[in-house]
C-alpha cells in the first residue's frame, strides 16, 4: 500500500491563492492515476480534479479554469494549484493515488478561504 502525505493547506483571503501538495511513497508512482478531493462541513466527499499516469487531467465544473492539477514523478508528487479561491472551496482536501481499487488516501488538509 502506498503512503500519501497532503500538505499547502492554511487560510487565505476570497480571490487568493494555495499550491496543495501529494506526496507518495513505493516505486510505482508514475503508473498511477490520482485524484484531488475535497470534503467540506455536512457535504459528501467530492471529485475535484484527476490526473493520470500520462499527464492528462479531468477536472469538476465548480473548479475549471481556476484549478491546476500536475504531477512530478521525479518527486512522487501531485500538484493542486488554486486560484481565484471563493469561500465556497473551504474543504478539507485529500489526496487518492489509485494503487489499489480502494484507493490510497492521506490524512487530508485543511484549506479556509475567508475574510
Amino acid at each position: 500500500q502506498v503512503q500519501v502525505v497532503e500538505s499547502g493547506g492554511g487560510l487565505v483571503q476570497p480571490g487568493g491563492s494555495l499550491r496543495l501538495s501529494c506526496a507518495a511513497s513505493g516505486s510505482f508512482f508514475s503508473i498511477y492515476v490520482v485524484d484531488w478531493y475535497r470534503q467540506a462541513p455536512g457535504k459528501q466527499r467530492e471529485l475535484v480534479a484527476t490526473i493520470t499516469s500520462v499527464g492528462s487531467t479531468n477536472y469538476a465544473d465548480f473548479v475549471k479554469g481556476r484549478f491546476t492539477i500536475s504531477r512530478d514523478n521525479a518527486k512522487k508528487t501531485v500538484y493542486l494549484q488554486m486560484n481565484s479561491l471563493k469561500p465556497d472551496d473551504t474543504a478539507v482536501y485529500y489526496c487518492n493515488v489509485r494503487s489499489n481499487p480502494l484507493g490510497s488516501w492521506g490524512q487530508g488538509t485543511q484549506v479556509t478561504v475567508s475574510s
